[in-house]
């Protein structure tokens, strides 16, 4: 793998499965060739995350788009391969691990979910049915005026201080909040 390229790589990787999923080849373990697979483990990615967003990106008029998708997965990647030291972890957070899409901090809905989402994402604990990034994430994120990349950028860099990341919501959202 080139560290260097790896941006370029992956772009190659999302175009040919895009293609794929476009001709009607649905599904993660239909839409990757072994070498492909191969190198999304490597920066510590699974099929599922990203036919998610082709998924999504094809369901919903573009949105997310590969930039988003290369933003999110950047900071996956160097989270992986720099903290993690490039060991997968064995834990894998379920949706009923999350708190629900109601919870609130701060009068803020959904952004305790979001939160434990970007933790998850980060190590690459989600499982199969959850997406950083899914509608919901992306509704909060348009909500807000954040882009789910800052918020996982700033769960990087503040990761089990929860109420530093609110502050970080709450002094950056563009949408009414509770003080």
């Amino acid at each position: 793998m080139s560290n260097y390229l790896f941006q370029k790589t992956l772009r190659e990787i999302w175009d040919r499965a895009d293609a794929r999923y476009k001709s009607g080849i649905t599904g993660p373990a239909n839409l990757f060739p072994d070498e492909d697979l191969a190198f999304l483990h490597s920066i510590g990615h699974s099929a599922v995350e990203v036919f998610d967003f082709i998924d999504d990106c094809n369901r919903y008029e573009g949105q997310p788009d590969f930039e988003t998708f290369l933003l999110l997965a950047s900071l996956r990647r160097h989270y992986f391969l720099h903290v993690m030291k490039g060991e997968q972890s064995k834990r894998i957070v379920d949706t009923w691990d999350l708190p629900p899409k109601t919870d609130k901090a701060r009068g803020i809905e959904w952004l305790p979910r979001l939160i434990a989402k970007a933790r998850a994402k980060l190590r690459g604990e989600m499982s199969d049915d959850l997406m950083y990034g899914c509608s919901g994430d992306r509704g909060f994120s348009s909500k807000h005026d954040i882009h789910l990349a800052e918020i996982l950028q700033f769960v990087m860099e503040h990761f089990d201080d929860t109420e530093s990341i609110i502050d970080f919501v709450v002094m950056n959202s563009k949408a009414p909040v509770e003080a």
